[in-house]
């Protein structure tokens, strides 16, 4: 890594092995356990190349399965075939994420210190509306304990990030307890409404309320084509148009819905960040926040909302970067550098090898200290992380 900057990754990925959920669930759910199954593929080879290219002819992966149902929806053939061939080429990555090894090997190569985990299919599999509350925490919890277990090669470098299954509000609480005695400093739920709730819903002001007491940090993060109320799935049918709305879209709702319905007002101390959207939808949101609806309509929301929406994203709040985005400098300017995450996403489709030389390429338009901060300190204080607990 740089000898001159420490990076701290804030969203990185592990990749499931569909064997764990046997392992890790409990006897009476195993049989409900998630599954893969081999796709469907109706046109012939040489259809398939006719209408797609010669990428039509790695073969497709196959479709993650709950209860007899596909996880996923609405993913064209294109699309498909455009997916699997991205997996074909990230192959060496997909399995690096898959074992604790790997993963080390591979931040190794890059440049990462440490790194806090985030799930793949865990996600896709509780990003089902009418999953069984019961099932939902059961797969949250045994995700936990994989997940745990993988973190044990080297719990200094490699940070777990508790998965909540928000199905079950109730639930919430005991689970975010259980991982914060793992000494895990952070959990990661969806921005995207479950069972028509939104973030601000009565049912889970327990779950708020402990994260603060606890001072575990919530990491709101988007995926594309479940089965949730997902922005831009009810009118788009690409896998183009429906991640370009799913990420930034569904975190600008998030973050209006702990503004508007009071969490960020009652809990001082929470601390919050929306992941994988970039930041460029953030300096918009908080100027139409504050200089429109706040100051035309603050009246509607004057127990909610005391003050101006921006105050609340600076005092408790955190958005990843991306190192591409070229209006950085001008963000800054407006709200600050105390807020600003870095992460690669690793091994997803977003992650490329050379992202944290990218990152490094900040210097160019940013300060040192600037720099600095997204690559460590800031990351560092959204999880809690004392500096001593990892190796310089």
């Amino acid at each position: 890594m740089c000898a001159s900057y420490r990076v701290l990754d804030a969203d990185r990925h592990v990749i499931e092995p569909i064997e764990m959920w046997r392992q890790y669930l409990p006897a009476e759910l195993r049989s409900r356990a998630p599954y893969l199954e081999e796709p469907e593929v109706s046109d012939t080879p040489e259809e398939r190349v006719r209408l797609y290219g010669a990428k039509a002819l790695w073969p497709l992966p196959p479709v993650p399965m709950l209860d007899g149902q596909p996880v996923l929806r609405n993913i064209s053939p294109r699309a498909q075939v455009e997916l699997a061939w991205s997996a074909y080429e990230r192959h060496a990555d997909l399995a690096a994420a898959a074992s604790p090894a790997g993963q080390l090997d591979a931040m190794d190569r890059c440049g990462v210190e440490a790194a806090f985990l985030y799930p793949s299919f865990a996600a896709c599999f509780l990003g089902v509306d009418t999953l069984d509350a019961h099932l939902g925490t059961a797969l949250a919890r045994a995700y936990n304990d994989w997940l745990r277990d993988y973190c044990s090669r080297d719990p200094v470098r490699l940070r777990g990030v508790g998965l909540m299954s928000a199905h079950d509000p109730a639930s919430m609480v005991e689970e975010v307890e259980r991982v914060a005695s793992f000494g895990w400093t952070a959990v990661v739920v969806r921005p995207n409404p479950v069972k028509g709730r939104l973030l601000s819903s009565a049912a889970y002001e327990p779950f708020w309320s402990t994260c603060e007491r606890l001072s575990v940090g919530v990491g709101l993060h988007e995926g594309t084509h479940t089965r949730l109320s997902t922005t831009g799935a009810d009118r788009f049918e690409s896998h183009f148009a429906q991640h370009a709305c799913s990420h930034p879209m569904e975190q600008m709702m998030a973050l209006l819905a702990l503004i508007e319905g009071g969490v960020l007002e009652r809990h001082p101390r929470l601390r919050v960040a929306f992941l994988e959207a970039g930041c460029g939808w953030l300096p918009y949101w908080l100027h139409r926040l504050d200089e429109i609806e706040y100051a035309h309509l603050s009246g509607e929301v004057a127990e909610t909302v005391k003050r101006k929406p921006s105050e609340y994203f600076k005092r408790q709040c955190f958005v990843a970067v991306e190192p591409g985005e070229p209006y950085l400098p001008a963000l800054i300017e407006h709200i600050g550098a105390d807020n600003l995450l870095f992460g690669t996403d690793f091994p997803h489709l977003d992650h490329d090898n050379d992202i944290v030389d990218k990152a490094l390429g900040l210097l160019k338009v940013l300060p040192e200290a600037v720099v600095r901060k997204i690559l460590w300190d800031n990351p560092a204080r959204f999880y809690a992380l004392e500096s001593s607990s990892v190796g310089s």
